[in-house]
């Protein structure tokens, strides 16, 4: 009986003596940590890169409508096509642009002249015009910065939000991060620039709802 009992106590003593295989334990409690902060650090990487492309879109879009003196719907349509191609390599589905015209009157209120938004379908090329959110009139003094409130004066609007949901959801947000940011220009080639769906309808005098 104590020859068994001795000969129990020496495997367990050799057994926690052994240290073979101790790296592959230790291993396999450190790869998923490691997985994670892979992971995470790539996915953070892709949502820093995408956040920067938001911004370039909206200077892009307001810009580029800012240069002209009147649009219509097929001008607007190629802004928003080429602000979208800024997103390359990654998915533009996500992508909403819309273009506003401010006009701030001698109270300092800024109100919305015309307002249309653009999306990008699934495999398109060209971008497709949509609703606004914001009608003509809305008050959007708030979102103007105070040194661009002069009175008198129009403003190009721009803005531009991406849901940007990451590949392996479970280190970041699954349901996806909402991505925004605006931008501000002022006409250039005229007071304010004018805009109707097609050029038959295309008004003379700049408004000031």
């Amino acid at each position: 009986m104590k020859t068994r009992a001795a000969a129990l106590l020496r495997s367990v003593a050799a057994l926690c003596n052994d240290r073979r295989g101790l790296a592959a334990v230790e291993f396999a409690f450190v790869l998923p940590l490691m997985l994670v902060l892979f992971f995470g650090t790539v996915e953070f990487s892709s949502g820093v890169a995408v956040d920067r492309k938001v911004t370039l879109m909206a200077r892009a879009a307001s810009d580029l409508t800012s240069q002209s003196t009147q649009v219509v719907d097929a001008d607007l349509q190629n802004f928003f096509s080429a602000s979208v191609g800024i997103m390359t390599p990654y998915d533009p589905t996500p992508t909403k642009v819309t273009l506003s015209e401010i006009y701030v009157d001698a109270s300092k209120v800024a109100r919305i002249q015309w307002s249309k938004a653009g999306v990008m379908a699934t495999g398109a090329t060209q971008a497709t015009l949509t609703a606004s959110s914001r009608s003509q009139g809305d008050v959007v003094t708030s979102v103007v910065p105070a040194a661009l409130l002069v009175a008198g004066t129009y403003l190009i609007f721009s803005e531009v939000s991406y849901k940007y949901v990451p590949t392996v959801g479970y280190v970041m947000a699954k349901s996806g991060i909402n991505l925004t940011d605006v931008a501000f220009t002022r006409p250039r080639q005229s007071v304010c620039v004018f805009y109707a769906p097609t050029s038959a309808t295309m008004p003379t005098t700049c408004s000031t709802y």
